[in-house]
């Protein structure tokens, strides 16, 4: 493949068709002969300062948003190189599985994509997830590290998949990649809206730009031809669905406002909940094997794709009633003697927080421990916040160190506790998780918050070994090796 078969006519220049091409990167490390390097800008650099020396490790030629002089390979510039990127690692990387559903929202991603892959398995289709699990098709996951992956990478994931018979990919959208473009390449038929709630604001200027990034999903990624289908329990939800249907998107909204699938009634279980929707006009009640009306929200979500995909009802109402919780959201690693159980989960926004306690509440006779922290350079707005809503909604609160990165850990924790004064501080995060399961009573319950299914603690530029559900788990060992 030669340059000139990576571009549009218009931006072909002599020469283009002898220069070969075997790779697209933008990370100059990774540039090497037959390699194309995308000088990108970015949130703290710009990729033009490593062009030269991705050039200078065999790179055939750059892209980027200007000229950049004197590195001996052309550059290709252009007013939308993130968007070029992405195109052209799609020919880089050739193929895609022929359906491709894609789920934006604040939370609750991770878990739709992943239940919408369960229900494709009970339904003989060969489908996979991608997002921040990584990428999961059967019993096999590939961690990727980021909720939805740079173009190349990402590119490259699809044609594997697209490869190994992969017909069906149910995918995470992230403002991230939304607004850079990362997903222009992906051919979709299904877009799905979760909520939106405060998060990452460190990285986009205001709410605003938070939500435009996320409508880009149905306002210019998803094709007319293709299918919204849209919670609108909130307001933002009702704004993307107004989007779609002026587009003449077909529009499917869901939620207890649902008009397509409205859900009636949801009654907590010790391990499960009873749910009713209408759909259809019939009313629905089933099992669900989840702890939380959050989670019934996913599992609803992911339903209302696979009606709208066509699959047989009987069948994916079965497929919701043997759902398997996902990795790190409200997550049993187990339970003490008395049957108080330890909860991990991913909840790392105030809207996820208030949630996840919310959801364990119904299921616990007793008190709610909740132990938790918040990322460094992240959004410090959310942290008092989060404190407030720990300390109005949980009956015990230890506040300790999430993934502090480059900040002071104890700056972090006093943001924090400026919203619940009345919390215990712990900074170690393992004293921290061991002192709560000390703390439980029978018919308690702890939460393990803001980690979830990670398994590494950043601490400046270093990744430590961390897993809350290990160390939760080696937690209650030690309790009933104590009480023996």
């Amino acid at each position: 493949m030669t340059l000139a078969d990576l571009l549009d006519s218009a931006l072909v220049q002599p020469g283009f068709d002898a220069i070969e091409v075997t790779d697209i990167t933008l990370d100059s490390r990774k540039a090497g002969p037959g390699c194309v390097f995308a000088a990108l800008p970015g949130v703290k650099v710009h990729g033009r300062q490593f062009a030269a020396s991705a050039a200078e490790r065999g790179a055939v030629a750059v892209i980027s948003d200007a000229p950049i002089d004197g590195i001996g390979v052309p550059v290709i510039a252009v007013e939308d190189p993130a968007a070029l990127f992405s195109f052209m690692a799609a020919k880089v990387f050739p193929g895609q599985p022929e359906h491709v559903v894609a789920v934006t929202g604040t939370n609750g991603k991770s878990s739709t994509v992943e239940f919408l892959r369960q229900i494709w398995v009970k339904a003989g289709i060969d489908g996979a997830s991608l997002g921040t699990l990584g990428v999961t098709r059967g019993h096999e996951r590939e961690v990727t590290g980021y909720t939805t992956p740079d173009a190349a990478a990402l590119q490259k994931a699809l044609s594997a998949l697209a490869s190994e018979g992969v017909t069906h990919l149910a995918m995470e959208a992230s403002s991230h990649g939304l607004k850079q473009r990362r997903m222009e390449a992906v051919n979709l038929k299904i877009a799905g809206f979760s909520n939106l709630t405060q998060d990452h604001l460190d990285y986009h200027p205001d709410f605003e730009d938070y939500f435009r990034s996320k409508q880009r999903l149905f306002t210019e990624r998803l094709p007319v031809s293709g299918t919204a289908v849209i919670n609108i329990d909130g307001e933002w939800g009702v704004k993307i669905a107004q989007s779609t249907r002026a587009r003449g998107v077909k529009t499917l909204t869901i939620g207890w406002r649902g008009e397509d699938l409205q859900l009636l009634e949801v009654v907590p279980r010790p391990a499960s909940q009873s749910v009713a929707f209408n759909w259809g006009g019939e009313t629905i009640r089933m099992e669900v094997p989840l702890v939380g009306e959050f989670q019934v929200l996913n599992a609803i979500l992911a339903a209302a794709i696979a009606f709208e995909e066509g699959l047989d009802r009987d069948l994916v109402i079965a497929a919701l009633q043997s759902l398997e919780g996902v990795a790190g959201r409200l997550e049993k690693v187990g339970e003490t003697a008395d049957a108080a159980p330890v909860l991990v989960d991913y909840a790392h926004t105030p809207d996820g927080l208030d949630k996840l306690i919310r959801a364990a509440r119904p299921h616990t006779r007793g008190r709610i421990l909740v132990v938790f922290g918040c990322g460094g350079d992240r959004d410090p707005d959310k942290r008092s916040k989060m404190g407030a809503i720990a300390e109005e909604l949980a009956d015990m609160v230890i506040v300790t160190d999430d993934n502090p990165r480059s900040e002071d850990p104890a700056d972090i924790r006093r943001a924090v506790m400026a919203g619940c004064p009345s919390a215990t501080e712990i900074a170690d995060r393992e004293e921290a998780i061991f002192h709560a399961v000390t703390e439980l009573r029978e018919g308690d319950c702890l939460l393990i918050a803001g980690k979830g299914h990670e398994t590494g603690q950043t601490v400046g530029d270093v990744v430590h070994p961390f897993d809350d559900r290990e160390v939760g788990a080696r937690a209650l060992k030690a309790r009933e090796a104590s009480h023996v």
